[in-house]
């Protein structure tokens, strides 16, 4: 068996690594576009802040750690072009020459790229200009050779998403002085307006000009700094960051025939098929499926590409794996609050078709006389016909396990669970990390508290 993979990030590794697990004897290929294979993308904030010293150190394997399992791995060989007739892919090598690989069966995880937003100068300016965007190694190597040579003070952030908070932290951590712009009318846009502001006020505290609402028309060079033109006004800094979120790479499958889904990323079902034989695809360059919608939508995230690419993986030789689907979990970390998600909010429930009531709680990370204790906002979203579990939205202390109480949510929705059934939950007790009644339960009970008064429409 010729296990042939494009993309050497989250889903094409794992797709690897789980083909090697179960056929110590396949043949697999991997191509990577860049040298650097099976780096943490995520961690790159972490890089940029200095918190992890060497870029080494976001490799989650070793390239001899791969090739040690058996992956050979072709670096800097970037796939142009598929023939799924002749089952073989056309590919540039380091030094420009094309070179073509056979396969039986093959593995697509090109993921996705920088969206650009339609902002006038951000097509003639550039890494030179000090102006970045944020998504492979190289684009780190560029952004902190920018920061050195143009020994930057100030930064100009568009883009208030997860990875723009975190470099926000980031860059102030380093010593600049952030400005962070958004177009929407809150930060993280992926949870509600009444967790986002107090999210926007802390990074107010910690020196960051936080604006939102407001729409950047523009992006000069104005002598040996950058100018931002807003609606609001003007925003000068040495470098500019534009990290307004990604779209998935489907250029070289669309050529190829692979059919397009949601978002235009590429169609597969839930074993990663495509409609072209023989060929599977994985990662922020597919469409997802969402345990609770029933359907597919388009939702990058590594957590995702690490299932799916191990679903690919499987099936590419041979079996008969299905992803089981996501819920959009995600937490992020800004400074020393955390803030958390999973499943559906009030809107996205409601044009779902459910009748959903989101009910918000305040409660103590533990019991309040252990020292320590700090306060967790949570919003749960239940439907109120059903009683089922939608969504919950958390925003604490770092130190209040709070990615891990959103993982308690995760888990209760993706097994079909009413609110009620949270509550009911035998969870872990001790005065320095919880109460007899944990946080989440405790929002819980506050839903069935106050659904049950709210009369049906």
């Amino acid at each position: 068996m010729r296990l042939l993979v494009i993309g050497g990030s989250d889903a094409g590794i794992s797709a690897g690594l789980r083909a090697r697990e179960l056929d110590p004897t396949a043949d697999v290929t991997l191509l990577v576009a860049d040298r650097y294979p099976n780096f943490s993308i995520c961690g790159i904030p972490y890089h940029v802040s200095g918190e992890v010293p060497h870029w080494r150190n976001l490799a989650h394997r070793t390239t001899d750690d791969l090739e040690a399992v058996g992956l050979h791995l072709q670096l800097g060989h970037r796939a142009v072009a598929i023939d799924p007739a002749a089952h073989t892919v056309t590919a540039t090598t380091p030094h420009g020459d094309e070179t073509t690989f056979g396969y039986d069966r093959l593995v697509v995880g090109t993921g996705a790229v920088p969206a650009r937003p339609p902002v006038e100068g951000l097509d003639r300016l550039g890494p030179a200009d000090g102006v970045h965007v944020l998504h492979t190694m190289d684009d780190t190597f560029a952004l902190l050779e920018s920061i050195k040579r143009r020994q930057a003070r100030t930064a100009v952030i568009v883009g208030a998403g997860y990875i723009g908070l975190e470099m926000a932290e980031a860059l102030t951590t380093r010593g600049l002085h952030v400005t962070v712009l958004e177009q929407v009318d809150q930060v993280m846009p992926t949870i509600d307006a009444e967790l986002a502001e107090p999210l926007a006020e802390h990074l107010r505290a910690h020196g960051v000009t936080v604006q939102h609402g407001t729409q950047v028309h523009a992006v000069t060079a104005d002598g040996d700094r950058l100018r931002v033109d807003t609606a609001a006004g003007s925003h000068h800094g040495d470098i500019v960051l534009v990290v307004t979120g990604v779209r998935p790479d489907v250029q070289l499958a669309a050529d190829a025939g692979a059919a397009l889904g949601v978002r235009g990323a590429i169609a597969v079902d839930r074993g990663m098929r495509t409609n072209l034989p023989d060929v599977y695809a994985a990662g922020d360059c597919v469409h997802t499926y969402h345990r609770i919608l029933d359907r597919n939508v388009y939702l990058p995230l590594g957590s995702t590409a690490h299932k799916q690419g191990r679903v690919a993986g499987a099936n590419a030789l041979g079996g008969d794996a299905v992803f089981a689907g996501s819920l959009g979990t995600q937490a992020v970390k800004v400074f020393d609050l955390v803030a958390a998600g999973t499943g559906l909010r009030d809107h996205t429930a409601r044009d779902a078709g459910y009748d959903p009531v989101t009910v918000a709680t305040t409660a103590d990370d533990h019991k309040a006389y252990y020292p320590g204790a700090t306060p967790i906002r949570i919003r749960v979203t239940g439907d109120r016909t059903t009683g089922r579990l939608l969504g919950a939205q958390l925003l604490g202390h770092r130190g209040a396990e709070i990615a891990k109480r959103v993982d308690v949510f995760a888990a209760a929705i993706s097994y079909g669970a009413s609110v009620a059934d949270v509550a009911d939950l035998d969870l872990s007790y001790t005065p320095p990390l919880g109460s007899p009644w944990d946080a989440v339960q405790v929002a819980a009970i506050g839903w069935e508290r106050v659904s049950s008064a709210v009369p049906h429409r």
